[in-house]
């Protein structure tokens, strides 16, 4: 029963040596040396191969390489293959860093410094209490979970938002539609961490901006996709939001004539925030593949119904 990786090649060679290491006796290939297709029973992939079923017969378990599926056209993989998330503790970690750093970048007005440095300006700003700074989260999941259990130790009043409710100690969680608005005006810094689905296509929008306090702030560590770029851009031409610092744009990388790249207010980095460890990334697919065998429920498998 072959384990098929396909997706960056050299970390698919560290891959195969953490497999050859843990795991002598699964068969795992890196594309395009797929072997016999038909022996080929779970993919590790970033991006599916066309034709899917076709390339690969008797496929049972699609692995992300990464924290998303949205890369996935789920409409081409048949209902009995699993898709499943990874859930790795690198990328938990990664976008902790991220996120945390952004957040401090904002509050401690780095980004104002960085321009004041350029003019050559020697000038002092008002230094805010994190108990003033309210940090509002989108996306309550793995992800967005561990980043506010970071924050809130700074003395951030932090709060989330789901689609379903959640409970998280120290941090005020808002659920569903009825709740977004409440949730946004309270906010002074949002993060998108969401799952990018139909829903969520296009959900940063002019009225997100709108909504939230003058002065506010905004991380995305998303999707590009999640933000409608001209109400952004709109949003901080105006005045009414301070900043933004986007890792992830749509689309990536951004041609060279968009204004982000110049835009004074807004901070790019090239979708970096979190990344997959090979070595513990072979791990939790070999407790999944263990898993599967045994006929549970993997760890990070997802819900067609809701697309994540």
């Amino acid at each position: 029963m072959t384990i098929l990786y396909k997706a960056d090649p050299e970390r698919g060679k560290q891959w195969a040596q953490h497999f050859a290491q843990k795991a002598p006796d699964v068969p795992f290939r890196l594309w395009p040396d797929i072997g016999d297709a038909a022996a080929v029973r779970y993919l590790a992939a970033w991006q599916p191969p066309a034709g899917i079923m076709q390339t690969l017969p008797n496929l049972e378990v699609i692995f992300s390489v990464g924290a998303g599926i949205d890369q996935f056209d789920l409409s081409a993989v048949p209902e009995h293959v699993a898709v499943v998330r990874m859930t790795e503790p690198g990328i938990v970690e990664g976008m902790t860093e991220y996120v945390t750093q952004a957040v401090l970048t904002i509050h401690r007005d780095l980004l104002d410094y960085a321009t004041l440095q350029r003019e050559r300006a020697w000038r002092e700003m008002p230094v805010r209490a994190a108990s003033t700074r309210r940090i509002g989260v989108l996306g309550l999941g793995m992800l967005g979970t561990a980043v506010l259990n970071t924050l809130r130790l700074f003395g951030f009043p932090c709060a989330g938002w789901s689609r379903s409710q959640h409970e998280i100690e120290g941090v005020e969680c808002y659920a569903g539609a009825a709740s977004f608005d409440a949730f946004l005006a309270r906010t002074d810094i949002l993060v998108c961490l969401l799952p990018l689905t139909a829903a969520t296509r296009g959900v940063i929008n002019r009225h997100v901006f709108a909504t939230l306090p003058k002065g506010a702030s905004f991380i995305n560590v998303g999707r590009g996709p999640h933000v409608i770029q001209q109400d952004l851009l709109d949003a901080l031409d105006s005045g009414h939001l301070h900043a933004a610092i986007l890792d992830v744009t749509d689309p990536e990388p951004l041609p060279p004539t968009h204004p982000f790249w110049t835009h004074p207010r807004v901070r790019l980095t090239p979708h970096i925030a979190s990344a997959t460890r090979p070595e513990s990334a072979v791990d939790v697919v070999l407790d999944n593949l263990r898993r599967h065998r045994a006929g549970e429920r993997m760890i990070g498998e997802i819900d067609r119904t809701r697309g994540y």
